[in-house]
């Protein structure tokens, strides 16, 4: 028995519709205030309405789907106010991660960093911005998991789907692309460094810079 792997449950239904309209939504395929119905979105996805419901229930209550009157339900619109808040969120938690990844991190998960900055250079040089934001919610997730806190990892992951709409924003700039790997590279060397003081340091800047670019970038919250 104990040669017997795992097996990982499939993804309901639910989950199913649930990525789906999420990924759309991240992805820019569906707009900010662009209506959805339980119909409509069943009819797209082939499936019932019924899981379509669960899944937007679910997503309004993540903030990615906000009431729009009698119309029902539309895509959230990017708040900036928002962002503002995830960023300050990020500022408490991520310099915290990097002085533990400083600490815990092996050779092995520095060289996956390492092909990580390659990937990310690499997109920058393909112009592709989907591959850009991919390549950068990975770089952000790989800190928070050297960290071994598994609450960062837990309550990061979902707030970067927030993030997702929003780089692509940001990501405009072909200058500030650069920029973010180039930090990215000195935070990952402080790290293989064992540098705790610097990792923090430049984490802390790198997500300076960033906050900046998004409140730049995102339109103020409807008054």
């Amino acid at each position: 028995m104990a040669t017997m792997a795992s097996l990982q449950p499939a993804p309901t239904i639910v989950e199913q519709v649930y990525k789906a309209i999420l990924d759309a939504i991240c992805d820019g395929r569906l707009e900010p205030g662009e209506r959805l119905t339980q119909e409509s979105v069943a009819n797209k996805l082939s499936v019932s309405r019924q899981p379509v419901g669960q899944a937007l229930l679910l997503l309004k209550q993540q903030k990615f789907v906000a009431e729009a009157g009698r119309r029902g339900l539309m895509v959230a619109p990017l708040d900036r106010d928002f962002m503002r808040s995830i960023y300050e969120l990020r500022l408490g938690i991520e310099p915290l991660a990097a002085a533990l990844a400083a600490r815990n991190a092996t050779a092995e998960e520095i060289a996956a960093g390492e092909r990580m900055i390659r990937a990310g250079q690499q997109a920058i040089r393909d112009n592709s911005i989907a591959e850009l934001i991919a390549a950068d919610m990975q770089f952000h997730m790989y800190i928070y998991e050297l960290s071994r806190n598994r609450l960062f990892v837990e309550l990061m992951g979902e707030l970067w789907n927030h993030l997702r709409r929003a780089m692509r924003e940001v990501l405009q700039h072909r200058d500030y692309r650069k920029t973010i790997w180039v930090e990215h590279e000195q935070i990952l060397r402080a790290i293989a460094d064992r540098d705790g003081e610097a990792a923090v340091a430049l984490v802390r800047a790198h997500l300076q810079h960033a906050a900046v670019n998004v409140q730049v970038a995102l339109p103020m919250a409807a008054t």
